[in-house]
């Protein structure tokens, strides 16, 4: 069992280089060349490298700028438990940029959820968004926080 969990250990490493790597790159504003380093691990599912490449589309950063393609990558991450990328979604939904109209009840759920999974800004998030909410919506919120809340963090 020992040399199996190094094993994998072994084989994350790699990624996780790529991934500091990448973000180096991004700093030092060499999008494109991040981009690349950051593909394989997000086409492979990696929620960090998902919401990244979500940054980028968001920002234009070494691609054009392409909201409903930021939209689509920060869900990934976002389904997979990345509580930054729950935020985004969150705030996706609630101006509605890169989707027909807003959704202030999926605003709160994805909110609640990133708060819920440690991002500290979320919460203040979840505050400006209920007061523009109608109790109708926040019941509805609050039964999806439920639904998505015993999958996506099953012990808090």
């Amino acid at each position: 069992m020992r040399s199996l969990f190094a094993a994998l250990v072994l084989l994350a490493t790699p990624a996780l280089a790529d991934l500091e790597e990448a973000r180096d790159m991004m700093e030092a504003g060499q999008f494109e060349e991040a981009r690349e380093a950051l593909w394989p691990a997000a086409r492979s599912g990696n929620a960090e490298a998902e919401e990244l490449i979500g940054v980028m589309y968001a920002l234009g950063l070494g691609v054009e700028q392409d909201f409903t393609r930021a939209f689509e990558w920060y869900l990934r991450s976002a389904m997979k438990g990345h509580a930054g990328a729950q935020s985004g979604v969150g705030w996706y939904y609630e101006v509605g940029l890169g989707m027909p109209e807003p959704d202030l009840t999926r605003a709160y759920m994805w909110y609640k959820l990133s708060a819920i999974g440690g991002d500290p800004d979320a919460a203040i998030s979840q505050e400006e968004v209920v007061k523009k909410m109608t109790s109708e919506q926040i019941e509805k919120a609050h039964v999806l926080v439920d639904d998505y809340k015993v999958w996506m963090y099953p012990f808090r």
